[in-house]
């Protein structure tokens, strides 16, 4: 891991290691574990991974490549529909899907400096730094959902041991 070096080095090695603990949070569960909805939305492990894989596209190869929804390589919009996993869709799957995502994103990112700019509507000016912080608060944010919802799926059925 990365831990000096100029700035792009170190922002590409923490969304990387952020990329890493949100697959981490998901490997060694089955089909079901990684499906089971533990709260109302449809956050699970597997679908924060899709959602994550989606995310990357809307940000990096829609926004910065420029590239039409139809030509990515999966889901590009940004709704709810990002965390949406087919049912013929396995965890591997899946995985292999954000990792392929992550890739992508990782060359297009390498086409810019930091603070080449593109205008978007909803966000007006933005830079790629901007995109790629922006981008490690958001996989770090899901690796930590995912870390509870791990936690909630290895302790199902224990027996509460806490202090009264």
């Amino acid at each position: 891991m990365i831990t000096a070096g100029d700035d792009r080095q170190i922002i590409d090695a923490m969304l990387d290691r952020n990329r890493r603990a949100l697959i981490d949070t998901a490997r060694g569960l089955d089909e079901f574990e990684a499906r089971r909805r533990l709260v109302p939305s449809l956050t699970t492990p597997i679908s924060l991974i899709k959602h994550a894989a989606a995310a990357e596209r809307i940000w990096f190869q829609r926004h910065w490549a420029d590239i039409d929804e139809a030509d990515c390589d999966g889901y590009a919009r940004r709704d709810v529909g990002t965390f949406t996993v087919d049912d013929h869709e396995t965890l591997a799957d899946v995985i292999d899907e954000f990792e392929r995502a992550s890739t992508r994103s990782r060359a297009i990112a390498s086409q810019f400096d930091l603070d080449d700019t593109i205008d978007l509507p909803t966000e007006g000016t933005i830079s790629m730094r901007w995109t790629l912080l922006m981008m490690i608060q958001e996989l770090a944010r899901h690796a930590g959902h995912g870390d509870i919802l791990r936690e909630q799926i290895d302790t199902a059925g224990q027996t509460d041991n806490t202090p009264s």
